[in-house]
């Protein structure tokens, strides 16, 4: 299944980028690129796929869309939350709720949260591994290089991308298949971690084209900072646009750190924006 979205022209702080709307991509916003092969397939009517990770996840809101619209069930493992948003669903969770996902805790004898997953799943269940990182997702990604370089030749313009990386899944699929550089930095965990993300997604990955670049300083994923809020302020100020606050945060304090390194940048925005509601939250009770 094809998508295509516009590229704006933009300048924040002195630095003229382009912003890939991938954030404006259907309903299902950025995460249309991991969902493209399933988009594409004709799975019988109730489909059960089973999936896992965090309640406030964006792949969970983007699964639980696709499981309604298309009359699948969806079943997500989970390993925490909080009596409070069990009792007060907000966010992601809320969606997933509203649009009829099965909810299931870890219990504790279980090793892990992927192996509990995958114990949830009988003869013909799907499983999708968290964040969405599975090699389906390359063909999402085959589809936007081919894209990015239409667009390329259209405008007359050659990018570097930049985009911010959580599983990697994304990143390492676009460094593979474009003929531009791409950047990236760790939201969760370090550059370390991300790179063992994407080795146990793809284990003889190449690394050649695909630039990790240290944030400014260390960040813990999900905790709310000063600065955050005061970028997220300023650049939906000036460039009305508003971007996520878990990803984009620290995707464009590192770009914005990092500027030189790359030449004419081209952000990719995947959107997530469902989530800046409970981080919001926290930010007004952390007074930031």
């Amino acid at each position: 299944m094809s998508f295509v979205s516009r590229i704006d022209k933009l300048c924040f702080r002195g630095l003229e980028f382009y912003l890939k709307r991938d954030d404006l991509l259907s309903e299902f916003g950025g995460k249309a690129r991991k969902l493209s092969f399933h988009l594409a397939q004709n799975y019988p009517q109730n489909q059960h796929f089973v999936s896992y990770g965090g309640l406030q996840s964006n792949a969970l809101a983007a699964l639980s869309l696709f499981s309604k619209k298309r009359n699948f069930r969806l079943s997500y493992a989970f390993e925490r939350s909080s009596t409070f948003l069990e009792k007060n669903p907000r966010g992601n969770y809320a969606l997933a709720l509203a649009n009829g996902t099965k909810f299931i805790k870890k219990p504790q004898n279980f090793p892990s949260l992927q192996d509990f997953a995958l114990s949830l799943c009988a003869k013909g269940d799907i499983l999708i591994p968290q964040g969405l990182a599975t090699q389906d997702a390359a063909q999402g990604y085959q589809e936007l290089t081919r894209e990015l370089e239409d667009q390329s030749r259209a405008m007359g313009v050659d990018f570097d991308i930049f985009l911010p990386s959580g599983t990697g899944t994304a990143a390492a699929f676009l460094a593979k298949y474009s003929k531009f550089r791409v950047f990236t930095c760790a939201c969760i965990g370090g550059s370390a971690y991300l790179r063992a993300q994407i080795s146990s997604l793809e284990p003889d990955y190449d690394f050649s084209n695909l630039h990790i670049l240290e944030p400014p300083k260390k960040y813990h994923f999900a905790k709310p900072y000063a600065e955050f809020y005061a970028l997220y302020e300023a650049i939906r100020r000036e460039c009305r646009v508003e971007f996520d606050l878990l990803y984009d945060m620290p995707g464009l304090r590192t770009l914005l750190h990092h500027r030189a390194k790359l030449g004419r940048i081209l952000y990719l925005h995947q959107g997530g924006l469902s989530g800046n509601e409970t981080m919001l939250e926290r930010y007004l009770a952390h007074n930031l």
